[in-house]
């Protein structure tokens, strides 16, 4: 969907013409009161939950086993709609995208966004679908930034926000794990200084910086019961620079499936929004504090740990806000978020349970 009007970004910077893709799922009422936004990480889109395509085959979404009838978010009660984010690579406007003035692809010339940018958009979004005001906004990881976000900038248009696996701002540590990946998509001599569209994604770098990316997504525990020290198709060392560990094995899989499907210079905008990202300096000091929070983490999670959902908490407390939290036991580290849909289950359905036109409904009754 095309945004109307100029987008003034957080650097000062305006883009024109910026399209949204984006998808819904469940049926919006009358009174346009159960849209719930759900908000994806750094390598999703818009694509939550399955579908069937023009050729009635079923595509699955990323978080298949959350969001459809009957689950956390539940889709016989809930319109729920996901956007691809400002700067993304599937669909909405990015680097990637055409830029009307040259007639090429905008590469590094597009302007740097930051979480803020992608929640102004995702409100336009909601003007254009006439949503005046949301049930709830549910985001794990970068899309849980991106909640957290909504609850601050737009309160008067969020009910809950759901907070999952996420942080109110980057680590040394992770801004250091991001910048390894950019590093390693800047120096691959594919990249042509982001002007790479022609001859194809700068895949060694790309795949690299994929790779660093998915260690800090796994847990010590879930890598050593998964791989070990095994070796792959071998039972003895090879005494040669090879792949050899069935984790080298892995990553090198999981890199060059990114490769396919996913945009390096989206990877180094998204990366660097997530480093920008302070929401600290955005809580407000006074005024009601409107959305109910619920915050959710992982035991394992070592890239956005507990102790960094407890700062979350202990901010909105301070700020008198209403705010619930749990931290679920899982092996799985920070990709818990997507394998741990039970665990949160728990939480999340009770915690939707009155939002939207169900608390409309219990008042009239």
């Amino acid at each position: 969907m095309a945004l109307e009007g100029a987008l003034t970004l957080a650097s000062g910077a305006t883009l024109h013409d910026v399209t949204v893709a984006y998808e819904t799922f469940g049926t919006l009422a009358p009174a346009r009161d159960n849209a719930v936004l759900v908000c994806h990480a750094l390598s999703g889109d818009a694509h939550v939950a399955a579908s069937a395509d023009g050729d009635g085959r079923t595509r699955p979404g990323w978080w298949d086993a959350m969001v459809g009838p009957g689950l956390a978010i539940d889709t016989d009660r809930f319109f729920v709609i996901c956007a691809n984010v400002l700067g993304g690579c599937s669909g909405t406007t990015g680097p990637s995208s055409i830029d009307a003035a040259s007639g090429t692809p905008w590469g590094l010339r597009f302007p740097l966004v930051t979480i803020e940018d992608m929640v102004d958009t995702q409100a336009r979004l909601l003007d254009r679908l006439g949503i005046d005001r949301l049930a709830a906004v549910v985001g794990g990881s970068m899309g849980g930034m991106q909640a957290l976000a909504w609850g601050t900038r737009y309160p008067h248009r969020v009910e809950r926000v759901v907070a999952v696996a996420t942080t109110a701002r980057l680590s040394a540590q992770a801004i250091a794990f991001n910048e390894v990946g950019r590093q390693a998509i800047l120096a691959d001599p594919d990249f042509r200084d982001g002007d790479y569209y022609a001859s194809g994604n700068p895949h060694r770098g790309l795949g690299i910086a994929r790779m660093v990316g998915h260690i800090t997504y796994l847990s010590d525990e879930s890598m050593r019961a998964k791989f070990g020290r095994r070796l792959r198709d071998r039972t003895s060392r090879a005494f040669d620079f090879v792949t050899e560990f069935e984790v080298e094995s892995y990553l090198a899989h999981q890199g060059a499936r990114f490769v396919e499907r996913f945009d390096a210079n989206t990877y180094l905008y998204m990366t660097k929004a997530m480093d920008y990202f302070d929401w600290t300096t955005s809580l407000p000091t006074t005024g009601p504090c409107l959305p109910t929070f619920l915050v959710l983490s992982f035991s394992s999670d070592w890239l956005f740990t507990t102790a960094e959902s407890l700062e979350i908490v202990r901010l909105l407390r301070e700020r008198g806000c209403a705010v619930s939290f749990a931290e679920i036991g899982s092996p799985y580290g920070h990709d818990a978020f997507l394998l741990e849909p039970e665990g949160q289950r728990m939480f999340i359905e009770p915690f939707l349970a009155d939002a939207g036109a169900r608390r409309d409904e219990r008042r009239a009754s």
